[in-house]
């Protein structure tokens, strides 16, 4: 890579660095206001929504549909790949109409303005403790139970390296879906890494442009219900893979399990 490229994807994260900032600082007493009592909490994802809709704009991030499948009634399991930080922001105004929550790693709680955001909000997994994670796995269904519908990363985090190749899928999204009885709405995004890398790669990509999406045929309680747990893994992993695949044939070499 050019340094005059690295240092423009450099600038760029940074950039997006200081207006994610900005916001994140006006929005929390906001937030703050709207944690206080239960029932407002459906108007702090409205304001999430806002937030996305704002660092689309501030960031010159536009959304290309290659792909929408008409949406289950809520609430409903969304599963992506996971690739850029941008995945999770832009959620927000992919799927606006219905609130839901991000199941999320736990290292989120170490970040002091996120903890508030994530933690008031979502849903953090300790995966390194199992009396935790089961509280995790307890409190997502009484998401559901609520109303809400749920956001994971089955991969368990961004990948490190051949991205945006993906990495098995873990088990955990799919447990919850046959235990709550809810669709699965399958999501893949095919461009993400390019328009914002990891901060900490200094050579890592980061400019405008246009993120790719396919939201995929929705997969219906009846059949999460029938398959056994290893084929609904596998069927929505080759699901969300197969755009990555038509879009980059050279992954198609890559022996990466």
């Amino acid at each position: 890579m050019r340094l005059p490229i690295i240092l423009g994807s450099n600038l760029w994260k940074a950039y997006i660095g200081l207006v994610f900032i900005i916001f994140a600082v006006v929005l929390y007493p906001i937030f703050l206001t709207l944690l206080c009592r239960k029932s407002w909490s459906q108007l702090s994802f409205k304001l999430f929504v806002f937030w996305s809709w704002a660092m689309r704009i501030c960031c010159f991030y536009r959304v290309r549909y290659l792909k929408k499948a008409e949406l289950p009634q809520p609430p409903y399991i969304i599963v992506a790949n996971h690739t850029s930080y941008l995945d999770i922001f832009l959620m927000y105004s992919i799927f606006p109409k219905y609130p839901f929550v991000f199941l999320g790693k736990s290292e989120i709680l170490s970040y002091p303005i996120l903890r508030t955001y994530f933690k008031d909000l979502n849903i953090p997994v300790f995966r390194n403790d199992k009396r935790k994670a089961a509280r995790s796995y307890i409190e997502a269904i009484k998401k559901v139970d609520e109303g809400y519908s749920l956001v994971i990363f089955p991969e368990g985090g961004i990948p490190d390296k051949h991205t945006p190749q993906m990495i098995q899928f873990k088990e955990g999204a799919f447990k919850l879906a046959k235990s709550c009885k809810t669709p699965i709405v399958p999501v893949t995004f095919t461009s993400n890494f390019k328009l914002f890398s990891d901060p900490t790669h200094f050579f890592g990509t980061a400019r405008p442009g246009t993120s790719r999406v396919y939201i995929h045929d929705f997969i219906t309680q009846e059949t999460i219900m029938k398959l056994n747990l290893d084929t609904l893994t596998s069927f929505c992993f080759q699901e969300i893979n197969r755009p990555l695949m038509e879009e980059y044939p050279e992954l198609r070499n890559e022996n990466i399990p």
